[in-house]
This record gives structure tokens, sequence and C-alpha cells, in this order.
């Protein structure tokens, strides 16, 4: 896969988008946001996530829609930006085209982020992108979670190990994605040499068959367990390597009253460890999200 450079002025890029995206612009710098090391850099313990930026919602295919028709790609980029006013200094996203041509529309509009990247997509199955990945300055790359879940289940993690040392080879953090904390475990016991883990708060991979032998019956759609929280964050402080939890609301199943979002958020980075961070996406349709979520994890940070 080529990516070739996006023949497009910052100034023309943001006139189209200005119009697109009512999103307030800060006077004034933001009050920091809690940093925590990961390797030679600093990142902002909230990170923005992309599966709202891509339409993904996990919820149901109305909602993919909704999200893929709003997301414009000037969207998108405002999107980036207004996460950076708000003091968030890393995205996470995942590998393919759109996401490679909105990075370089982010960076040619002035955007100065740190790129995560989740492996899925063409550099899942070809490895000898890792060097292009590593040029285009990605800080790190993991492997896919629901790829990580699926190798496990079929004992085929000698796989996902080789990719995290191509990772590895191509001078790159190399980190493991997954939705089972067995996963983790798993890992840690045998002593894999990788720099992070990417830890979603609920385990969305269960199989039908999974589900049935924990419940009795399979309910329709994902299953989000009430105590898949306190499952994951318990291997989470178990490992001394970075932590970036992911899906802390749910799949925005934990998003009906400003204290229940409130509750999931403190949960989450009161369980996790100092130096971990976590990963939110965000859909700015009706409200300001990033505003929104940067101001709760200041405000539950300071007091933990």
């Amino acid at each position: 896969m080529a990516h070739e450079a996006i023949p497009a002025s910052r100034r023309q890029f943001l006139g189209a988008a200005g119009g697109a995206l009512a999103l307030g612009q800060p006077s004034e710098a933001p009050v920091a946001l809690p940093k925590v090391k990961f390797g030679r850099h600093e990142l902002t313990r909230l990170v923005i996530g992309s599966n709202p930026l891509y339409g993904y919602s996990h919820f149901n295919p109305l909602l993919n829609k909704l999200m893929e028709e709003w997301m414009t790609p000037e969207r998108r980029v405002q999107v980036l930006l207004q996460a950076e006013r708000a003091g968030i200094n890393t995205w996470q996203v995942h590998y393919n085209d759109p996401t490679i041509e909105d990075l370089k529309r982010y960076r040619d509009a002035g955007g100065k982020m740190n790129w995560l990247l989740l492996a899925d997509f063409e550099l899942q199955k070809n490895w000898k992108l890792l060097p292009l990945v590593a040029k285009l300055g990605a800080i790190g790359v993991a492997h896919h979670g629901n790829r990580t879940d699926e190798r496990f289940r079929a004992g085929q993690m000698d796989i996902v190990r080789d990719f995290t040392k191509a990772v590895h080879d191509a001078g790159l953090p190399a980190g493991v994605s997954c939705h089972n904390p067995a996963v983790v475990e798993y890992i840690e016991e045998h002593g894999w040499q990788i720099d992070y883990y990417m830890t979603c708060m609920y385990r969305v991979s269960r199989t039908r068959e999974e589900i049935r032998k924990e419940l009795g019956e399979a309910p329709l759609g994902e299953v989000y367990m009430e105590k898949d929280p306190e499952r994951m964050c318990r291997v989470v402080r178990q490992t001394r390597k970075t932590c970036f939890a992911f899906k802390l609301l749910g799949a925005g199943r934990n998003i009906n009253r400003p204290e229940q979002v409130e509750a999931a958020v403190r949960f989450v980075l009161t369980n996790i460890k100092p130096q971990d961070a976590v990963i939110v996406g965000m859909f700015p349709k009706f409200k300001d999200e990033i505003r929104e979520n940067a101001e709760l994890v200041r405000r539950i940070s300071a007091a933990v």
C-alpha cells in the first residue's frame, strides 16, 4: 500500500472544515492534563481513540451509519485539532488507507499529537509495512485485540509474539491489545519482551458458546458484563508494563447520566497503575465531549 502526500493546503482544508464542526476554541490554554512516561515520550493520561471517527459504534448499524455520515474527513481533522487544543497529546488509531490520509491531513493542518497505532487490515497481513509506519512517526504498534483473542483461543499465540518481534525489528515499541484478561496473564507468565498492553475494560470478544457457558443463554449483540472492568484492572495492576485502558464507557452503555460517566472513568483511573493511560473515543456531534472528558480526567487524576 503506497501513500502519497495529500494535495491540500492548511488554509484550504481548515476553511472547508470550519463550517462543518461547531466546537469551541478556547481563548486560553487549558490546564495541563496529567502525563505518563512512554519510552522517550510523555503522553497525556487521556488519549483520544478512533472508533467514532470511522463509524465503529459497537452498538448497531444505524449508529455506525450516523457516525460515518457525520464524520467527514474535514470533521475528523477538526475533532483531532480540538482534542489537541483541549490538552490531549496522543491519538490512538488503526492502520488503513483512510487513517493514513487523515494523519497526513492532520499534520498538514498543523496537528502535532503523538500517533499510537493499532495494527489491523493490511498491516496485520503484511508485516513488511512496519518500516513505513516507523517513517510516518508512529510511537508504538500493538497487535489488534480481536485478532489477539482469536489467536489465544486457537492456541496460536506464537503468531502474535512473532508480530511483536517484527515491530521491534522496525525500531518501534511493540504492544498487544486484548479484551480477555487471560491474554495478559499468559504473556506475563511466558516472559514476552513487549513494551505495553491495550486492555479493554469489557470482554466483548466472548464467543456465543462462551457466553452461554457463563450465563446459560446468549443475549443479543455484544455482551458487557458488570464485573469485567474489575477483572481486567486486576491483571493491569499485576504487570509492570504500561497499559492503555479502553472502552471505559462500555461503547456508550455507561453514558446515560453524568454521574454514570464519572463513576466509570473514576473506577478505571483509580484501579489502574499511575503509569497507565486511558483511551476514549469521542463523538462531539451533540455536545463537546472532548472538553468534558479532558476536564473529567483532570479532576479525577488530581484527587487520585
